[in-house]
């Protein structure tokens, strides 16, 4: 490595690895720099649908792998890599042609040299393949001397990477200062003096001595010495553009201050045991050494030094070919990749100086699916890469607030989605309401039912002294009608927003109210049994016609229902629970049982309540007219037991507002049932047929 120590224009990654090549260093950027700078550039640009061409050589390969792999790591997706022959086959060429015009791609990424692309570029602009974007690497370079108009046209807005370049203070003035008369040694300047003024530089004395024929023919004349480089009209020197120019004046800089570093023994490789003088030696070994340790900026202001592997910071410009109207071409610096910047900083674009093919007005799209909006989240198609989807709106209950989303979020238990799918809303609070229509007339229900109750009572306490009311045991019609008020009231609780202690006092209030009723009922039934048999002079029974059997099974029956409760209420009492679900847009505030099983048994007790009830009455319907109430009884416990028979099929097959709804038609019901059958034919004969209201009457009856 003694004439490539420190490589101006070597950029093959393999050369980074100091195993095999220790003593290599380079002062332009390793490859795999460009690789993931091309990457970067496509993500900056947000293209996700990308084809590759390379060259089919070590640097093709190794490079498009690695910008590939780069893409991939950063969600994008490859459509396609060619690779084209390093020797021309036209077979390989229309098939590489042909893949890029099926494909949908609309930007790729060309790593590869000039003089590997030029036949393929010639079938490109032969078949006007229009639309694309191309990506450039730092050996592509267009040139109207390299390449037909058709080229220049169909490429133009290419894209790309080149080495940076910076000023070379003095070179400009050095190169139009070079004559073949100052440097009559250089045959190198002789020869291009030669071919930039189409003349023949004389021989050494010999001023008409032509070597052959064809120098004869090619040039018109004897170059005079007289020619001057800045009257060309040609821009013989792009004195700014000289980008391996500016690594070799890097590179000869880096050995100066290696060279520096030895000679004024600053360096901490200097052996302390030896004096400095010894350490003027000056040999390959120890040049390497200095060169690694080198750190300076030069006139350009830029850092200047060399990482464990032998490569500077890597650093290039991103140029844009721009074609415009007169003809002419020009490369326009339009960013730069850098990569000491930031992570996520490294590019930067300056997009309003970007000229792109004349088929787009703003920056290009290559994607192989348009971006899923918001509430729509990203389903694969099967067999193709993840950038090939579709959009699927959010299924129930999720959401998603960003676009080209790969998932769905769930929204809060409180929460749904709106329409769109966006954005979690709370969800609407369901309960049973005053203000509704099934609330308003169940509240009305409520009121009538419970003021027909109030009235009943009124008439009896009002007509307390009268025959019809004392029959049968006025003061158990009293605790009935009361009962009867308690429990047609009873709805009030189950209708307007729930609370825990309207949840305690429904249940427990609706059933101890139909309790009482009940028990109220099963002792007037039995009252009336025990009134016929004692009319028998033998019969016992007459003992027992006080207020004190009556007002024993009240409280005997009713205090069991009671005593239920209060042992449901205190092992597993109602409460108040919201429940949610994800396949509906509301919250519904209900009542749980708490126990499900002491509900039932407080129903079930009911019922054995009302059976009893309705046995005992059917054995003395037929009894005489003035114990008639037997059969009023009856049919009052056919409409109970129909109701709650009804009532239990109903309630499990409802939920929510509609299940209050369904027990509430139950209390109702019964309740009215109750009123009708057993007190509206003595309110009948109290209000519209006082005549009958009498001792007389009744006696009459008993006799008939």
């Amino acid at each position: 490595m003694k004439n490539d120590m420190v490589s101006h224009g070597s950029v093959l990654s393999l050369l980074s690895d100091k195993n095999q090549f220790p003593s290599f260093l380079r002062t332009v950027p390793n490859d795999g720099f460009q690789s993931l700078g091309l990457a970067l550039l496509v993500q900056y640009f947000q293209w996700t649908w990308i084809g590759i061409i390379a060259t089919d050589n070590d640097f093709g390969q190794l490079g498009s792998q690695n910008v590939r792999n780069h893409i991939f790591s950063m969600d994008g997706c490859i459509a396609f890599i060619e690779y084209i022959p390093v020797y021309y086959s036209e077979k390989k060429i229309s098939h590489i042609v042909d893949v890029i015009k099926m494909s949908s791609v609309n930007v790729v990424v060309m790593y590869a040299s000039m003089e590997n692309l030029v036949k393929l570029m010639e079938t490109i602009a032969l078949q006007n393949i229009t639309g694309k974007v191309w990506i450039s690497s730092t050996g592509l370079y267009f040139s109207s001397d390299f390449t037909t108009k058709d080229i220049l046209k169909t490429f133009k807005g290419t894209i790309g990477f080149a080495h940076h370049r910076g000023e070379i203070p003095g070179l400009r003035e050095f190169l139009y200062s070079v004559h073949p008369s100052r440097f009559p040694d250089d045959i190198l300047i002789k020869y291009f003096w030669e071919q930039a003024f189409g003349c023949q530089w004389p021989q050494q004395n010999d001023s008409f001595h032509v070597k052959t024929f064809t120098q004869i023919v090619r040039y018109a004349s004897f170059c005079t010495g007289l020619e001057n480089l800045d009257k060309l009209e040609i821009n013989l020197y792009d004195v700014h553009n000289f980008r391996f120019t500016y690594g070799v004046y890097k590179a000869v800089y880096a050995l100066a201050h290696a060279l520096h570093k030895i000679l004024t023994c600053s360096s901490s490789y200097v052996p302390t045991t030896e004096s400095c003088l010894q350490s003027l030696t000056i040999q390959p070994w120890k040049l390497l050494r200095h060169a690694k340790t080198i750190h300076f900026k030069n006139r350009n202001g830029e850092d200047v030094y060399f990482d464990d592997n032998g490569d500077p910071p890597a650093c290039y410009d991103i140029l844009n070919f721009q074609l415009l109207s007169d003809g002419s071409s020009r490369y326009t610096q339009v960013g730069s990749f850098d990569s000491t910047a930031p992570k996520g900083h490294e590019i930067s674009i300056n997009e309003t100086a970007v000229i792109w093919h004349w088929g787009y007005g703003q920056t290009p799209v290559s994607v192989c699916s348009d971006l899923c909006p918001t509430g729509y989240r990203k389903s694969l198609r099967r067999g193709q890469p993840v950038c090939c989807f579709d959009c699927v709106i959010c299924s129930k209950g999720h959401i998603t607030n960003q676009s080209d989303s790969r998932e769905c979020q769930l929204c809060p238990v409180d929460q749904w989605p709106n329409e769109k799918h966006d954005r979690c809303i709370p969800k609407d609070i369901e309960f049973l309401t005053f203000s509704e229509t099934l609330g308003g007339v169940l509240t009305s229900a409520t009121g009538v039912c419970s003021t027909l109750a109030a009235f009943v009572l009124y008439i009896f306490v009002k007509n307390k002294e009268t025959p019809i009311v004392k029959a049968n045991n006025r003061e158990l019609s009293y605790v009935l009608l009361f009962a009867l008020l308690l429990g047609s009231l009873s709805p009030l609780l189950f209708i307007g927003r729930p609370t825990s202690i309207t949840c305690m006092l429904q249940q427990t209030l609706f059933g101890i109210a139909f309790s009482i009723c009940v028990s109220s009922i099963l002792a007037k039934t039995v009252m009336v049994v025990i009134a016929f048999r004692a009319t028998d002079p033998t019969s016992g029974l007459k003992k027992y016609l006080g207020s004190a059997v009556p007002n024993l099974i009240v409280i005997f029956c009713s205090g069991l229902q009671g005593i239920i409760c209060m042992v449901w209420t205190a092992t597993f009492p109602p409460f108040l629970q919201f429940t949610t679900s994800s396949e509906t847009a509301k919250v519904i505030i209900e009542c749980k049982e708490g126990s499900v099983v002491f509900f039932y048994v407080m129903l079930a007790y009911m019922g054995l309540l009302a059976c009893v009830s309705f046995a005992v009455a059917f054995a003395a319907r037929k009894l005489p007219d003035i114990f008639n109430e037997a059969k009023h009884i009856t049919f009052s416990m056919l409409v109970f037991a129909s109701v709650w028979l009804a009532f239990i099929p109903a309630y499990l097959s409802t939920q929510g507002k509609y299940m209050v709804a369904v027990e509430i038609f139950a209390i109702l019901s019964t309740s009215a049932g109750i009123l009708i059958c057993i007190f509206f034919p003595k309110c009948y004969i109290i209000l519209f047929r006082p005549q009958k209201n009498t001792k007389e009457h009744l006696i009459g009856k008993r006799h008939i």
